[in-house]
């Protein structure tokens, strides 16, 4: 579920409310009717989209340096080609 060691995972039951803080960065989502299934699946979700998941991946083992750079050029160069690849489809 989560690395544990990484994220802090609080549920307060006066504000029916689950917390997660993860270095700087801190998301909450509501509980509903007690359903603490469907706060944790929206919590996922959003954790995904913040892309909590992914530099969690990254941290877990040190990255050279050059490392870093080569594959911080491997995505723009992949971001450059979807932008182009979106503006042609929608140029048509």
């Amino acid at each position: 579920m989560f690395i544990l060691d990484l994220i802090w995972l609080k549920i307060n039951a006066m504000k029916l409310a689950a917390t997660v803080k993860y270095g700087g960065k801190t998301m909450q989502v509501s509980v509903r009717d007690n359903n603490v299934d469907q706060a944790l699946r929206a919590l996922k979700k959003k954790l995904q989209r913040e892309g909590v998941y992914r530099e969690m991946k990254l941290k877990q083992h040190f990255e050279k340096p050059s490392e870093k750079k080569a594959r911080q050029a491997k995505e723009g160069l992949s971001r450059q080609r979807k932008l182009a690849r979106k503006k042609a489809e929608k140029e048509g």
